[in-house]
């Protein structure tokens, strides 16, 4: 650490007071100034200069912490040797503090691929504090409704974008990153929409891959978002009518470690470049775009292959009306046909249960009828029968 101003100095000299017993105005002294940095064994070094206006608006600052919450190693002057050989890993240790007063975020992150790779040696894996400035950051939520403030929503893509730069180029460029970012559109989704915040899972895995139409759907099935946009809600209800959706389906609740070749919405709308449905170069509305996107599976689509596509609409008699009223003419159909059978059914076990009721009549009794009503007669004179 470079040299202190002289005011703490002479205090520290005189008394060697504690920096904790002064608080926050006591680090500050130091680094409140610019370029002060720490020296690791191996010649790096790190910025050690804080904001001395940012930190009282900060989330912490805010809250009343004090400095010394959080870095107990550094609670006197001189402070002690930097045990960790590298900034990262000074990073890392200090990563632990955030547990203490975040126990729930550390659980969710416990669970994450963030964490599942640092645990497998990536060092370069987000912890806290690549994501949240400590001494910067202010609150993030509102504190009345618990919904991410406007501004933080907004700064979410430049977070992430720390680490995954090249992504996010991609969804500047994208419907949901252009309406965002130069819009200001608070319907579209995020980063953190799409994979959360401190849980993030793996989107590499086949599980994420089957479950990402049910992720899409969030936005896309909410009828007042959609309304907005004239766009169609039922998107989810008619891809898993489809054989795409209903082999999906069915390996995500049978076998959901199980891949399958059948595409989900990125796989045919992309995952972070996703375009204008107009866009003449990508947008699917354009029936070159589309069938290039259907020839990635089906090589030989012919140009009239792409007409079968409803577009994730329900048939209407206005966009589809062959269709529509061939569903309206198994609409009935079906029910009659089935209804008439059931009633066929109903019928005939009726009519079996009646007769097995009827007391049966056998043949034995019959001819002891007869034999008995013979005796009865009286017989009859030889002159009669002349």
């Amino acid at each position: 650490m470079r040299r202190v101003a002289l005011p703490l100095l002479g205090l520290l000299a005189l008394g060697l007071t504690p920096v904790g017993a002064r608080g926050q105005d006591a680090c500050l002294e130091c680094h409140g100034l610019s370029g002060q940095e720490m020296a690791f064994a191996g010649g790096e070094t790190k910025g050690a200069s804080l904001d001395p206006e940012a930190w009282p608006k900060s989330a912490h600052g805010t809250a009343g912490l004090e400095c010394q919450s959080c870095h107990t190693e550094h609670a006197e002057y001189p402070h002690p040797a930097v045990a960790e050989p590298t900034a990262r890993r000074y990073t890392l240790a200090r990563n632990a503090a955030c547990e203490g007063c975040h126990e729930e975020q550390a659980k969710k992150f416990a669970d994450g691929v963030h964490n599942r790779l640092l645990q497998a040696g990536n060092e370069k894996a987000a912890v806290c504090t690549d994501c949240h400035d400590p001494h910067a950051s202010e609150r993030l939520t509102d504190s009345e409704k618990g919904t991410l403030r406007p501004a933080a929503r907004a700064a979410v893509p430049q977070t992430c974008a720390r680490c995954h730069a090249e992504i996010d180029a991609k969804y500047r460029r994208s419907a949901h990153g252009a309406a965002l970012l130069h819009e200001g559109n608070a319907d579209v989704p995020t980063c953190i929409d799409c994979h959360a915040v401190h849980s993030t899972p793996d989107p590499r895995t086949v599980r994420f891959r089957l479950d990402s139409p049910k992720l899409c759907a969030r936005c896309h099935t909410d009828e007042t978002k959609m309304a907005r946009y004239g766009l169609s809600t039922a998107v989810l209800r008619t891809y898993v009518a489809d054989f795409h959706g209903s082999t999906v389906t069915l390996f995500q609740k049978a076998h959901p470690d199980q891949q399958t070749n059948k595409p989900v919405c990125y796989d045919c709308h992309g995952v972070h470049d996703i375009p204008h449905a107009d866009d003449p170069r990508k947008g699917l509305q354009v029936k070159d775009n589309l069938l290039r996107t259907c020839r990635r599976c089906h090589p030989d689509a012919t140009a009239a292959f792409p007409d079968a596509w409803m577009s994730h609409f329900a048939p209407d008699p206005q966009r589809t009306p062959l269709v529509y009223w061939v569903k309206r003419f198994y609409d009935v159909l079906i029910p009659v046909t089935v209804g008439a059978m059931l009633l066929f059914v109903a019928a005939d076990f009726t009519r079996r249960r009646m007769e097995r009721r009827r007391p049966p009549t056998s043949p034995a009794s019959g001819e002891g009828s007869v034999a008995s009503a013979a005796a009865e007669r009286p017989p009859q004179s030889d002159e009669g029968q002349s």
